[in-house]
């Protein structure tokens, strides 16, 4: 194993056990560039966050709007010349060039960091849909092409785009207080106004039974994007199926555990036990493997129908 994938094995491990387990059923070469694509995801997210390791905060040398133009450019770079240098951007260099990946894709994901450092308001549910694209579902596309799926093969990459909307709705619904505390919210605006919560209230104690039904509707949602997801996950090699599903079983029952404890589910934070990832590990072994065309995609959200989000203009400079 090179120093470039020791680092990267090093991220996963800290940063996401339930990838790093099904990470393992992957192939030598698949899993060595899983694991540097998720380096560079999370170094990203790292960055904006002020966190390392997805875990508490650190102080950072320079204001947010600074730091993603930092990403933005050193991504650029990686992606334009082929580095190997012990870093985040040696990691996506490194993929981007073994896998012919687009680099439209890398890109596209920083967009969704813009959504946070720009506060992107999340008016209706499409808003927030765009915002899980951008920082997940193009993430299920670079996975993809990882795992050998061609670029050119849109209706499989549309299925692994509907995991990463998945995984991330999934994500919201359990996040809702920590996001809040990171003066965050990205619960529609709409179904927050249905619910009677005014804006930035939704964690107070009185809300509490109004937010459980409004999680419960997110995760209907997340579970839908999660059944198409699995079609084309069954249609991966059969190495990355087994990888695949296992990760969305895991991923699906933290959202199921957080639906049944209803106005408990944010007293801890909701997760799955070793025994229950492996369980799981194990029905994705037990799934059928399938060659069969995919059957046509359900009536879901997908990228293009709703137009390209642009951050705000900056505020012109005073007169002299």
């Amino acid at each position: 194993m090179d120093e470039l994938t020791r680092w990267a094995k090093h991220s996963i491990a800290r940063g996401s056990r339930s990838f790093a387990l099904a990470s393992r059923l992957f192939d030598l070469e698949t899993r060595r560039r899983a694991w540097l694509l998720y380096a560079w995801c999370r170094h990203c997210d790292d960055v904006i966050d002020g966190q390392e390791g997805g875990q508490g905060r650190v102080t950072a040398d320079a204001d947010v709007t600074a730091r993603l133009a930092e990403l933005k450019q050193k991504t650029r770079a990686a992606l334009e010349e082929k580095k190997s240098d012990i870093s985040a951007f040696g990691a996506i260099s490194m993929v981007a060039y073994e896998t012919r990946m687009p680099e439209a894709y890398p890109l596209a994901h920083l967009a969704g960091y813009a959504m946070d450092v720009h506060e992107r308001r999340f008016r209706h549910i499409e808003d927030t849909l765009d915002y899980c694209h951008h920082v997940a579902g193009v993430v299920g596309e670079m996975m993809a092409v990882v795992m050998g799926i061609a670029p050119e093969n849109r209706d499989l990459l549309l299925r692994a785009a509907d995991l990463g909307i998945a995984f991330q709705l999934t994500n919201i619904a359990r996040d809702v207080f920590d996001d809040a505390a990171l003066g965050r919210c990205y619960l529609p605006e709409d179904w927050l106004a249905d619910a009677g919560i005014p804006p930035g209230d939704h964690v107070r104690p009185e809300h509490r039974g109004a937010l459980v039904g409004i999680v419960r509707r997110l995760l209907d949602l997340a579970d839908a994007y999660y059944v198409s997801a699995r079609e084309g996950a069954r249609r991966l090699p059969r190495r990355s199926s087994r990888a695949v599903l296992s990760a969305a079983d895991i991923y699906a029952a933290i959202g199921d555990k957080v639906r049944a404890a209803g106005p408990a589910a944010w007293d801890h934070r909701q997760g799955t036990s070793i025994a229950e990832k492996l369980r799981f590990v194990l029905g994705a072994f037990l799934s059928a493997h399938l060659t069969t065309p995919l059957p046509p995609r359900p009536s879901l959200w997908k990228k293009g129908d709703t137009p390209d989000w642009t951050p705000p203009a900056p505020p012109s400079p005073p007169p002299a």
